[in-house]
């Protein structure tokens, strides 16, 4: 399974960005062969708007089943559920805590945003 983690930076030591749509990165991690491999995410950072139903289109088409956050908003919920893609927010700390505590059943797939569009 790929599992794409909100970061702050491009690997497992990075703390996970706790926006979605306007994270800076994503550390996609392939819990099969333990391949780790970033992803920019620059071009959503400052978007005037549309941030997180293109951070979702992304990440889709990354091929990732999972994906790790702070946050996330409507739309970008909205796309990612639409993909077939389980979200799990409120995660902290580091990209590897946040995947390991997904793993380990810490984080719960969450079955609706937990913040309002346009959340900074």
């Amino acid at each position: 399974m790929k599992v794409a983690i909100s970061s702050q930076g491009s690997d497992l030591s990075s703390q996970v960005d706790p926006r979605f749509g306007r994270a800076r990165h994503f550390v996609v991690v392939d819990t099969e062969s333990d391949a780790i491999e970033p992803f920019d995410n620059t071009q959503n950072l400052n978007a005037a708007q549309g941030a997180g139903i293109q951070a979702a289109a992304n990440v889709a088409q990354l091929g990732v089943e999972a994906v790790i956050t702070g946050h996330c908003g409507p739309n970008a919920f909205r796309g990612l559920a639409a993909a077939g893609i389980k979200v799990y927010v409120n995660a902290s700390g580091t990209v590897a805590e946040a995947f390991e505590q997904m793993k380990a059943g810490k984080l719960d797939a969450s079955d609706s945003p937990d913040v309002q569009g346009h959340w900074v």
